[in-house]
C-alpha cells in the first residue's frame, strides 16, 4: 500500500493547540468497526458506552522534559577567515536537542537540530548547568548519540527536570509553558521514560476511573517508551519500504495474568492508546513464534518494532480509543488496519466537519 492512500485535509485551526481545562469533557467520536456506523459523543460518557465486562489497558508511561537546548564547543568552530564577533556568534549558536532512547545510563539518542552543525566528536553545553555531552555517534535525519556528563555528582534525571522543556509536538505552535508539565502528562503516569505523552489516556481523570471501576471494567497498565517510533514520518511512498524505529515496553506479570485471564473469559480488550496496541500486539507476534498462544504473552522487557498496517491480523485487542493522527503517518495507518481505511477516513472527514478539536491536546475517537 501506498502512504498516500492514508491522507485526509484538516484546517489548521482545528489542530488544537492547548487543552482543555477539564480533561473529560473533550467529545469522543464513536466507530463501529462492523457497519461503519459514525456517532457523536462526549468522553465523560464512556462508562456508559461500555459493557462493564472489559479488560482496560493503558500506558503509564510518563513524560520526561526531553527538550534541551545547547551551544556547541565546535571542533571547526569558526568560519574561515571570521573576524571575532562572527567567530563568537558561530560557536554560540543555539542547538536543540530532542532526548528519543535512552541506550545506557549516560547515553541517550537524539535528534538534534541543525544537525549539519553537530558532527561526531563535537561537544555540546547545556543552558543552566554544567552538564555537556559529546557526539559519540551518528545517524540520518539528524539523529545522534550524545554520551553525558557533569562535573557534580547530580543525579541525570534531577538536572533534566531542572533544564529540559516539555516536548511538544511541533504542530503545537508555541512555546511550552508551565502548564504543560502537568497538562501533558496522564493521570496513569508513573514511569519516567517517553518523550511524547501517549495522548489517548490525557482525557482520563480520577473520577473517569472510579465510574469505570464502578461499573466492572478492569484496569492494566503497562509501559511503553513513546519516542521516536511514534512520531518518525514515513519518508517512503510504499509502506512495506518504510524501517520502523524500536520503541522499549515492559509488561509485568500482573499485567500478562489480566489479559490471559480476559482471553480465557471471551472479555473485550479495550487498548488505551495506540502505543498499548504496538505493545501487545508486539507481545503476541512474540509469543507466537515462540510456540505459545498469543494471549499467553511473557512478562518482561521486550522492544516494538512492529509495522501494523492494513491486513495485519489483530491478536489481543477488540477495541481502541484513540485521539486522532496525523495524515500518513504511521498511527494513522494502524487505526485504518484496526478498522477498515475507507470506514476511517470517512470518519476523519466527518470529524473535520463536525470541528472535533485534533491531535495531542484535541478530542478522540472510541473503535468497536
Amino acid at each position: 500500500m501506498r502512504i498516500s492512500d492514508f491522507d485526509y485535509v484538516l484546517p489548521p485551526e482545528l489542530i488544537a493547540q492547548r487543552p482543555l481545562s477539564d480533561r473529560a469533557s473533550s467529545r469522543m467520536l464513536l466507530l463501529d468497526r462492523g457497519s461503519g456506523s459514525i456517532e457523536d459523543g462526549l468522553f465523560h460518557q464512556l462508562s456508559e458506552r461500555l459493557n462493564g465486562n472489559e479488560l482496560m489497558v493503558v500506558n503509564n508511561a510518563r513524560v520526561i522534559p526531553a527538550r534541551l537546548f545547547a551551544y556547541r564547543a565546535g571542533i571547526q568552530a569558526e568560519p574561515p577567515g571570521a573576524h571575532s564577533r562572527m567567530k563568537k556568534e558561530y560557536m554560540r549558536s543555539r542547538i536543540e536537542v530532542l532526548l528519543t532512547r535512552r541506550i545506557e545510563s549516560d547515553t541517550w539518542e537524539a535528534l538534534v537540530r541543525p544537525g549539519r552543525k553537530v558532527p561526531s566528536g563535537e561537544r555540546l553545553f547545556f543552558e543552566g548547568t554544567d552538564l555537556e555531552a559529546e557526539v559519540v555517534g551518528r545517524g540520518q535525519y539528524g539523529i545522534r548519540q550524545l554520551r553525558f556528563h557533569s562535573t557534580s555528582a547530580g543525579d541525570f534525571g534531577a538536572v533534566i527536570e531542572k533544564i529540559g522543556h516539555v516536548p511538544l509536538p511541533p504542530y503545537i505552535r508555541r512555546s511550552d509553558d508551565a502548564s504543560d508539565r502537568q497538562t501533558y502528562q496522564t493521570v496513569f503516569a508513573k514511569i519516567p521514560v517517553a518523550v511524547a505523552a501517549p495522548t489517548a489516556g490525557l482525557h482520563f481523570t480520577a473520577a473517569i476511573l472510579k465510574e469505570l471501576r464502578q461499573k466492572g471494567v478492569e484496569i492494566a497498565e503497562i509501559t511503553l517508551e513513546v519516542g521516536l517510533g511514534t512520531f518518525q514520518p514515513v519518508r517512503t511512498e510504499n509502506l512495506e519500504d518504510h524501517a520502523m524505529h524500536g520503541e522499549a515496553y515492559e509488561i509485568s506479570e500482573e499485567a500478562a495474568s489480566a489479559i490471559a485471564s480476559a482471553r480465557r473469559q471471551q472479555r473485550p480488550i479495550l487498548a488505551v492508546g495506540t502505543t498499548v496496541v504496538r505493545a501487545l500486539e508486539d507481545a503476541a507476534r512474540k509469543s507466537l513464534q515462540t510456540g505459545r498462544s498469543a494471549e499467553t504473552i511473557e512478562p518482561g522487557k521486550a522492544c516494538a518494532d512492529i509495522f501494523i498496517r492494513p491486513g495485519h491480523q489483530f491478536a489481543l485487542v477488540d477495541q481502541l480509543l484513540t485521539n486522532f493522527h496525523l495524515p500518513r503517518s504511521t498511527l494513522l495507518v494502524l487505526v485504518c488496519a484496526f478498522a477498515r481505511r475507507d470506514m476511517v477516513l470517512a470518519a476523519y472527514r466527518h470529524a473535520v466537519a463536525a470541528r472535533y478539536r485534533f491531535y495531542s491536546y484535541g478530542d478522540c475517537m472510541l473503535i468497536r
